[in-house]
């Protein structure tokens, strides 16, 4: 077994490879860039080695930087984690001709699958389901419409040699799948240095799921069951499960059986996953093969019991399976939550800085969190704003489905915007819940993205409840401070009124042996709870039901986040409730007459001229984060009268890249 391997990666993949690395005996390599010199995976690694600036093409992309690293380290292997060099052909040649074990398949087989024109291809020579399109490079566009007219719209234009959804286009019409041939096409050059793109039938409203197999050097090639992975947003996932609910056995069987021919029409070896489009009617089409380990392979390892990085490992070094496709079990029920840095509110645009408060829920047999970050630590603009994922695992569908709900109420995140109050409000979804999700739910049910000041409040009394005894205790903590400074005594009143949305809700409240007692609509209510000052997490029972909510003071005004809505309280005494209905509200009418940039990122592309009219909806600009090319358009018709920014600029969020004069402003 390999002494010391090697992580060619960062954040929590890098963290999740060395726990398991670590467990085997095996001790770790880092590698960092400047934006990463104090990452969680540059701290817990055996080893450390800096390799670059913070842009990825200079420093995780740099393969001679890698292998000079492994050199320097004695590292016997590398593990490549997901994204980066993980399916770079080169990368795994140079590796052995340096006599570095890559963890991992041949490249031989990564560039097969790779490209997904040639995958398409060996698909069907091996008697795999395949999507119906044109499998060539497109040449202009003009090409991409003319073959999207004989395939037949809706259609996918998809980028020949990129992955995980980057640089994929849905086009229902000619000038869609014109401008989509243009933004898949720049997207693969800058992210893969590849800018084939080719096209294929969309399949509406269609499940996606993937089946993990694992294969040995002995030709030995078993699937791990499938994965539900139909939560999506711009082909990314978000929320994934195991098993599908919406799968029978006869299809589980079939699909994992064409999953298998596949792997061994490659001969395929380590870990890797086959991903398919399913229809209503439970028909299936191969999708792709991604040679690496999945983001979302937590779930697999916990309903099957084994480790996929551990057998990665093994495979790598010679090691046989040791079981049989009819000897593997699953078991229960598990599901995922990749928590992002990104603003749901703002359509999930990337949001960066530093994680001020960062308290996941407590680990356990049945929650698991895969993170790459810490209290203190940043989120950095250079690379995928993944902060975390939040695994677990139940007996049954609905009881992980509830225990997702309560470990995402209790992940407590502050600096940075996330996406947790969306998967909040989305694990609770009745669509959701009931398993009849597809491929463009997230678009359908949320297209503007999600806000969660607008959600209605789904469980008032519990808010509340909450509002009046943090306000209770905030105050008499205030009270005993200022009576032991001044020598003065005071009290809180137990009579109050609590406001929300404009609403007014009485409340009396008194202290109880374990918490307290409270009168509310003519009946008592008890709370138990450890709450103190201070704390923002609030954790208790309501008559045995538990209770979870955030809450932070912010002036004479409680910011409460429950269950995927924030909330804006106010506690006061009776009369002040009453003055308070007389408080005038500041309300502001202008418009901004600049186009700013929505996130920090590079400024990619500048479409208008000064002097030009444009109108609403008519893109004006590109802006690259996090990866991905995002296009501005304008809000409303006007003129442009000022260029601020050049393309090539370097944008902070909020920054203004173009002045209009608007018409009829």
């Amino acid at each position: 077994m390999f002494k010391k391997i090697l992580i060619a990666n960062r954040g929590e993949i890098a963290c999740r490879v060395m726990r398991t690395a670590k467990r085997m005996g095996i001790q770790t390599v880092a590698v960092y860039s400047d934006a990463d010199a104090i990452a969680l995976h540059t701290q817990s690694a055996d080893e450390a080695v800096h390799i670059g600036p913070p842009p990825a093409a200079e420093s995780y992309l740099k393969v001679d930087k890698i292998i000079d690293a492994c050199k320097r380290t004695g590292a016997e292997a590398v593990h490549p984690g997901y994204g980066f060099l993980s399916e770079n052909t080169d990368f795994c040649q140079r590796l052995a001709d340096a006599g570095i074990v890559f963890i991992g398949p041949g490249p031989e087989a990564i560039t097969a699958m790779g490209d997904k024109i040639t995958s398409k291809q060996i698909a069907r020579d091996a008697n795999v389901s395949v999507i119906p399109g044109f499998d060539d490079v497109i040449e202009n566009p003009k090409h991409a419409v003319e073959l999207a007219r004989q395939v037949g719209y809706p259609v996918m234009l998809k980028p020949a040699g990129a992955g995980g959804g980057k640089g994929m286009r849905l086009a229902y019409s000619d000038q869609e799948c014109a401008e989509g041939f243009e933004r898949s096409t720049s997207e693969a050059k800058a992210q893969f240095d590849d800018g084939r793109v080719f096209v294929e039938k969309y399949i509406e409203n269609p499940r996606h799921i993937e089946i993990q197999v694992l294969a040995d050097s002995f030709g030995h090639v078993i699937y791990l069951g499938e994965r539900e992975c139909s939560l999506q947003r711009r082909h990314q996932k978000v929320i994934e499960e195991a098993p599908s609910p919406f799968l029978d056995a006869e299809t589980r069987k079939a699909i994992g059986e064409q999953a298998v021919a596949l792997a061994k029409a490659v001969n395929y070896k380590s870990a890797g996953t086959v991903e398919f489009v399913v229809d209503k009617h439970r028909k299936f089409y191969f999708l792709e093969m991604n040679t690496r380990l999945q983001v979302e392979h937590p779930v697999t390892e916990f309903t099957t019991g084994l480790d996929l990085v551990e057998w990665m490992i093994k495979i790598a070094d010679d090691e046989p399976l040791t079981m049989k496709q009819s000897e593997l079990q699953v078991n229960g029920w598990s599901i995922e939550s990749r928590i992002y840095a990104e603003d749901p509110a703002r359509n999930f645009l990337p949001s960066i800085g530093r994680l001020v408060r960062y308290r996941p829920p407590q680990e356990n047999d049945q929650i698991r969190v895969d993170t790459g970050v810490f209290e203190g630590g940043e989120v950095p603009l250079y690379y995928d704003p993944i902060i975390a994922k939040l695994v677990v695992h139940s007996d049954t569908r609905q009881n992980a489905l509830e225990a997702m709900a309560t470990a995402l109420d209790r992940y407590l995140i502050k600096g940075v915007v996330t996406n947790i109050p969306f998967l909040q409000a989305l694990i609770r979804d009745p669509v959701v819940k009931n398993g009849d999700m597809t491929t463009n739910y997230i678009e359908q049910a949320y297209p503007d993205g999600y806000n969660c000041e607008s959600a209605e409040c789904t469980n008032l009394e519990s808010v509340v409840l909450v509002s009046a005894i943090v306000n209770y205790m905030t105050l008499l903590q205030s009270a005993q401070y200022d009576g032991h400074f001044t020598s003065r005594t005071w009290s809180p009143h137990r009579e109050w009124v609590v406001i929300l949305n404009g609403d007014h809700y009485p409340v009396s409240v008194e202290e109880s042996n374990n918490g307290h007692l409270l009168e509310y609509q003519g009946q008592t209510r008890e709370v138990n709870h450890e709450w103190a000052p201070g704390k923002t997490l609030f954790t208790g029972t309501l008559d045995d039901k538990e209770i979870i909510v955030q809450i932070t003071r912010k002036g004479i005004t409680y910011q409460v986040d429950h269950q995927g809505q924030r909330l804006f309280v106010k506690v006061l005494s009776e009369r002040a409730s009453q003055y308070n209905e007389h408080m005038l509200v500041s309300e502001s009418s202008s418009v901004s007459p600049y186009l700013a940039s929505p996130m920090p990122g590079l400024l990619v592309d500048i479409s208008v001229r000064e002097g030009q009219k444009i109108k609403a909806g008519e893109a004006v600009a590109i802006v690259e984060a996090m990866k991905m090319e995002n296009v501005l358009r304008a809000e409303r018709d006007g003129t442009v009268v000022k260029i601020l920014s050049e393309v090539g600029d370097s944008l902070a969020a909020d920054q203004p890249i173009i002045e209009f004069e608007q018409e009829n402003a």
